[in-house]
């Protein structure tokens, strides 16, 4: 969508400002006229109408600006002083800004609560959200030199390195041209990430199925004799035959990716080479993955466009998206058009982007891999962005591992990192530095340490027993040596009681994150009624949010009704 009279009424309320003398926010006027333009169909300054200061207020900023409810007053203020102009330009008569200025009074009041309403959030408000808003201080990376044909309908005024579809902003929503610094989400410090070894990282690489059709194209045109146009793109018979002959969903992608990383220069096996040139040749891979390759990468025109900032989400949520939650950010990115007008299936896309090798796909889940994750990364740093490791909780104390694992890193990461951990220490080492580093803890802290040191095998049990004195992990520390057939004493009943509401507690921070795979759980595991009857006389901080869990998640609705009386009853004697 054009928007150029975007540019030129920005000119002219800047020239007005001046004549006047009158401070115009021309940061947020521009973005008024920008969504304007986006979402209600206006072409014109003669097109604004109460309705849309309307809509544009409490509808649009409130689903795609990132802005906390106080910034509303500059908002107002901004749309004030644009019916100030408007007047004053005669682009509107005295009786609409009248009515302009009342529906903008009606408005004031309520924006703050609209800006505050996460229920109102759009997808990609919500996901850039995600990422920490408050976090921004400084620049980071701007879209892949030559990317600014992946911004349709941009003003121009505007810094590359935004969100893609422009309808995202922080509090100080500044867009300017210049050296001025980008407050944009998508601008924000990378977070620390965990790298894969390089080792791994290569040979994930040599089975990337997009390499080796590049490689495979590269061989049989120079066994064929056959050469590229006089730009250096795949001839269109070369491209049938390649798909006849060599099976390639999309040759003239693997060939431009070939040309772009040099493999039409020096074509060679890729097992014959060694990891370092692996590596370097997949840093290319991704830098031209993340750029605008003329050549379809996905098939999905409005994929394409925002592979940049599908990569980056993935990158700084350090966590899956859903293909739904991709979709409905497109959806908002291009006001649900797909640019070149086609329809695809977001399914395919994916798919076919997966065959790319950066991200993969796990039934409707969609995450970076490892050496895309490396990739990434490596391209930040070739364009001059900090982008930081994590350290190795194996290299630190259990204080360190227990806090890196409960900031959710992925399973399969987990357990490298307990395993590396535990390596690094005797069993008796091991044991004691999980235990003394929880002695004190939540019952979160205590229950992920347990169930480390319940890996640990017999060797570790002098380093168990003194902490049976400790009140907190006696139940457990009980457990572990009567789990390894050590001798233990007995545990009272009570204390059999707090063990259950502690283990409990352990799913507390998760519960809702999956309540039918919790519900399964507690189906096949859960207490029984006796000791759900019981459990409020627990001396224990969890016990009432305990009892509300099993109160919502048990499936058995004798055991849930208990749950919740129980759970009234902690309450009324004052524990929580």
């Amino acid at each position: 969508m054009s928007i150029e009279w975007v540019n030129g009424a920005i000119e002219e309320i800047r020239a007005w400002g001046r004549s006047k003398n009158v401070a115009v926010d021309v940061d947020e006027i521009r973005l008024l006229c920008d969504y304007a333009s986006d979402y209600l169909d206006v072409g014109e300054l003669s097109d604004f109408t109460p309705g849309t200061f309307e809509q544009l207020l409490l509808d649009i900023y409130p689903r795609k600006v990132i802005a906390p409810p106080e910034s509303a007053a500059e908002t107002v203020a901004a749309a004030r002083t644009l019916v100030e102009f408007l007047l004053e330009s005669g682009e509107i008569g005295t009786k609409m800004a009248d009515r302009m200025r009342v529906k903008i009074d009606e408005i004031a009041p309520e924006m703050p609560a609209a800006l505050a309403d996460t229920s109102k959030f759009g997808m990609a408000k919500s996901i850039f959200g995600a990422m920490g808003a408050d976090a921004l201080e400084e620049g980071l990376p701007q879209m892949p030199a030559g990317d600014s044909s992946r911004l349709p309908g941009d003003s121009g005024a505007r810094t590359p390195h935004r969100p893609a579809s422009g309808d995202l902003a922080t509090p100080s929503r500044r867009h300017d041209t210049g050296d001025e610094q980008c407050d944009c989400p998508v601008c924000a410090p990378l977070p620390a990430v965990r790298l894969a070894p390089a080792e791994q990282i290569a040979r994930a690489v040599r089975e990337v199925a997009l390499l080796q059709d590049a490689h495979r194209l590269v061989a049989w045109m120079a066994e064929g004799g056959r050469t590229p146009t006089v730009r250096g793109r795949l001839r269109v018979k070369d491209a049938k035959l390649a798909v006849r002959e060599l099976g390639l969903a999309t040759p003239a992608l693997a060939w431009e990716l070939a040309t772009f990383v040099g493999l039409t220069e020096a074509p060679r096996p890729l097992e014959s080479l060694d990891d370092a040139e692996l590596l370097e040749l997949w840093a290319g891979t991704v830098s031209f993955l993340t750029g605008p390759p003329e050549a379809s990468v996905t098939g999905s025109a409005e994929l394409d466009r925002e592979l940049y900032a599908v990569h980056d989400m993935l990158y700084r949520l350090q966590t899956p998206l859903a293909v739904l939650e991709i979709r409905e950010y497109l959806d908002e990115v291009w006001s649900g058009d797909d640019p070149d007008g086609g329809e695809t299936d977001l399914e395919d896309a994916v798919d076919a982007l997966a065959r790319c090798g950066t991200v993969e796909r796990l039934d409707d889940i969609v995450r970076l891999t490892p050496h895309g994750l490396w990739g990434l990364r490596e391209t930040y740093t070739r364009m001059g962005h900090t982008a930081p490791v994590a350290p190795d909780p194996a290299e630190g104390d259990a204080e360190a591992l227990i806090s890196g694992l409960l900031d959710g890193v992925p399973a399969e990461q987990a357990e490298r990192d307990i395993a590396s951990w535990l390596e690094r220490r005797t069993p008796e080492q091991a044991a004691g530095e999980l235990l003394e580093a929880v002695r004190g803890g939540t019952a979160v802290s205590r229950g992920v340490a347990v169930t480390i040191v319940d890996r640990i095998g017999p060797g570790a049990a002098p380093a168990m027993r003194p902490f049976l004195d400790d009140p907190e992990l006696r139940p457990h520390v009980v457990h572990w040596l009567n789990s390894h057939g050590l001798g233990a004493p007995a545990l009272t009943p009570e204390e059999v009681l707090w063990m259950s509401v502690d283990m409990l507690a352990l799913a507390l921070p998760g519960a809702e994150d999956d309540p039918e795979e919790l519900a399964e759980n507690l189906a096949a595991a859960g207490p029984p009624v006796h000791v759900i009857e019981e459990m409020w006389r627990v001396e224990h901080p969890d016990v009432a949010e305990v009892l509300d869990l099993l109160g919502r998640h048990l499936p058995d609705r004798e055991l849930a009704k208990a749950a919740r009386k129980a759970a009234f009853k902690a309450r009324s004697r004052g524990i929580h």
